[in-house]
């Protein structure tokens, strides 16, 4: 499967914004974000002084930001799109909904990885179950009331049990049983209730021109 193999920092640096991509590396001062906050590349600094975005710009920025935070490729976030387009409600969050309902996502939220980008190792890896059969999709969409937990054979695993001590907040959509290495999507989350700056509503208008 292709994916992005380049420094992790400059994208959020390309964002000009925190995507907390390297997880607990993102709150200390080897953060590369917080030493060089300009565009990478030989102008990146000059080039972002003299720089103002058009509409067609902004949106793009936002729908790059969005799909950089839950690592997808381009083919990949469009089909998410096309469904959400498909489903009742507003598309914006309909998209939001399935981005944060996919596996690889919800052990990140519950606190199993330090990072979106080690969930999906670990679930490649077949170190987590949901209701009890092994799937390892890190696509994976997870529907309410299903149980994820790990597997016995990887319940001592130092990366996950680090991971759980530099847990964030509760979200009112998730249940944590760290006693147990288990958690479950109680819910599909409100817009209010994920914890993402994201414009939304600019990644639809861009996919709408």
């Amino acid at each position: 499967m292709a994916r992005y193999r380049d420094a992790n920092c400059k994208l959020c640096r390309r964002e000009k914004e925190k995507l907390f991509l390297k997880g607990k590396r993102c709150y200390t001062e080897k953060c590369a974000f917080d030493r060089r906050q300009y565009a990478p590349g030989e102008h990146g600094e000059s080039a972002t002084r003299r720089r103002k975005l058009s509409e067609y710009g902004l949106q793009l920025r936002e729908k790059q930001k969005l799909r950089r935070i839950y690592g997808l490729l381009e083919n990949q976030f469009r089909s998410y799109f096309h469904k959400a387009e498909k489903k009742k409600g507003i598309t914006g969050e309909n998209l939001l909904r399935m981005l944060e309902c996919r596996l690889d996502n919800l052990i990140y939220r519950l606190g199993f990885a330090p990072s979106r980008k080690t969930a999906r190792q670990l679930v490649l890896h077949g170190h987590f179950r949901i209701n009890g059969k092994k799937v390892n999709i890190p696509s994976y969409q997870v529907k309410p009331s299903q149980v994820i937990s790990v597997r016995e054979k990887s319940r001592n695993l130092d990366i996950i049990h680090s991971a759980l001590k530099d847990a964030a907040a509760d979200l009112p959509w998730l249940r944590l049983d760290k006693a147990r290495l288990e958690g479950e999507l109680i819910e599909e989350p409100k817009r209010v209730d994920i914890p993402l700056t994201i414009q939304e509503q600019l990644v639809v208008e861009l996919y709408s021109k």
